[in-house]
């Protein structure tokens, strides 16, 4: 490629250490759909003749017909997928090969292979993130009056449900289906024509080659084009907070899934045993993808780290972007659809939740809310219903076995009505305003959820 500059050949651990194409080869579909669009603009603005074009294009048709059946293979000591697409091209098509690069770099070339790879791979994460949405509604729409205990601190607070609890994640989903959308439109600029960093003296016309690549534009600079990574930033970015909400919701089942909890029970098809303890039933899909949550927080740390101390515009350095950015898509997909399964097949225990709220106070704050109705001050009634936890506590009850004539032995106010007001879904039901657990308005809030797609 460059032997017209240098006197000897690049010393062989040197070029195994230079070379990428061990990994970069995943991106042959994109660099040879962004090579066919760039011969065909070529042709158009009459930079290439028309025989030397339809060469080219038919070149790439075949090599890319020969990936994709395993009779061309990866097997080469070519520096790059580029290189490796190029060479083969030349050695079936001759000369004509050597002028598809024409007006045109490996800086913007892989500048815009990553950007069409990264684009295709945004729309599969999305179906697989969109399977898992959708899965939480049906589960949650099945269990609208599933009771269970709200949690701060890892403390039972107030009642909740099953239902209301599953919305918070798919709150988390939506949000990240709306931050993979929003990188897609950013990133989806073609920096084709930027060549090393300042352009082209060919007529190039970089806009219809972006459009046949079903890009929204260009990019304005030809620097920024080649030295840009803001997008893969972005996209690990938003794949980093994606595997947090996954990460926080495989701690819960976790833990709901364990003797302590038993608030759900994993189908055996995903969870493993013991090589030693036959009566263990272990989450390792739920583990996994919380350890695994650590590995895309690198991959975006790496990438930061690589970016933060380049000058304008490409260096070599950047060649080590491809990697972490691959590695986290990976990590993403690979998540992605075993935990959808684990949600869409556990088995939901009702009984043990219920009784998990009651045998938690969660209804004390609703006691508190009684006595306000009542007439007394919300600090007094916070009182007394401390006062009436405190006192069920050391007797060993909740507190709608405590009679009435107790009840009234803390507060005169309080009357037979006390047991409905605080009962768990009474409690549950009168929380109607928007965002909160009332079964009607979850219901509606999965109905609105329902219409995001």
């Amino acid at each position: 490629m460059w032997d017209g500059r240098f006197g000897k050949e690049t010393d062989a651990a040197a070029n195994d250490y230079n070379s990428s194409l061990s990994f970069d080869c995943r991106m042959y579909a994109q660099d040879i759909r962004g090579s066919m669009a760039h011969c065909r603009m070529l042709g158009k603005q009459g930079v290439l003749s028309k025989d030397d074009t339809d060469a080219i294009l038919a070149g790439l048709s075949g090599i890319l017909d020969d990936i994709q059946s395993g009779a061309l293979t990866f097997e080469s000591d070519a520096e790059d997928i580029h290189m490796f697409i190029e060479e083969e091209l030349t050695r079936r098509i001759g000369d004509a090969g050597k002028r598809l690069h024409t007006g045109r770099s490996r800086n913007d070339q892989v500048a815009l292979d990553i950007r069409l790879y990264l684009l295709d791979e945004m729309k599969e994460i999305r179906i697989l993130v969109m399977n898992l949405y959708t899965t939480l509604i049906r589960k949650a729409s099945e269990n609208l009056e599933t009771v269970m205990p709200g949690y701060t601190h890892l403390q039972r607070a107030q009642p909740i449900t099953f239902a209301h609890h599953l919305g918070a994640y798919i709150q988390m989903l939506r949000r990240d289906v709306t931050r993979l959308d929003d990188a897609y439109k950013r990133m989806n600029y073609s920096p084709l024509g930027s060549g090393a960093l300042a352009g082209t003296t060919y007529p190039l016309d970089r806009e219809s080659a972006a459009l046949e690549l079903g890009m929204e534009g260009v990019t304005d600079n030809s620097i920024d084009g080649v030295g840009d990574r803001d997008f893969a930033i972005e996209i690990t970015g938003a794949l980093s907070i994606l595997m947090m909400h996954l990460s926080r919701f495989s701690e819960e089942i976790i833990l709901w899934s364990s003797q302590e909890f038993a608030f759900i029970d994993l189908d055996d098809a995903y969870a493993t045993g013991s090589s030693i303890m036959p009566q263990k039933k272990n989450p390792d899909i739920a583990e996994l993808t919380r350890g695994k949550t650590g590995r895309v927080y690198g991959d975006l740390v790496a990438l930061l780290v690589v970016m933060k101390g380049l000058p304008l515009a490409y260096n070599k350095d950047m060649q080590e972007d491809k990697e972490s950015l691959f590695d986290a898509i990976d990590t993403v997909k690979g998540a992605l659809v075993p935990f959808t399964g684990m949600i869409d097949t556990m088995t939901v225990k009702k009984d043990s939740m219920e009784k998990a709220a009651a045998g938690g106070f969660t209804n004390a704050t609703d006691l508190a809310d009684y006595l306000v109705r009542k007439g007394l001050p919300f600090r007094s009634a916070h009182e007394v219903s401390g006062k009436l936890v405190k006192y069920c506590l050391d007797a060993g009850i909740s507190l709608l076995e405590v009679g009435i004539d107790e009840f009234r032995s803390f507060s005169p106010l309080i009357d037979e009505d006390i047991y409905d007001a605080i009962s768990l879904i009474t409690c549950i039901r009168n929380r109607t305003i928007t965002g909160a657990p009332s079964p009607d308005t979850v219901k509606a809030a999965l109905e609105r959820a329902a219409l995001f797609n």
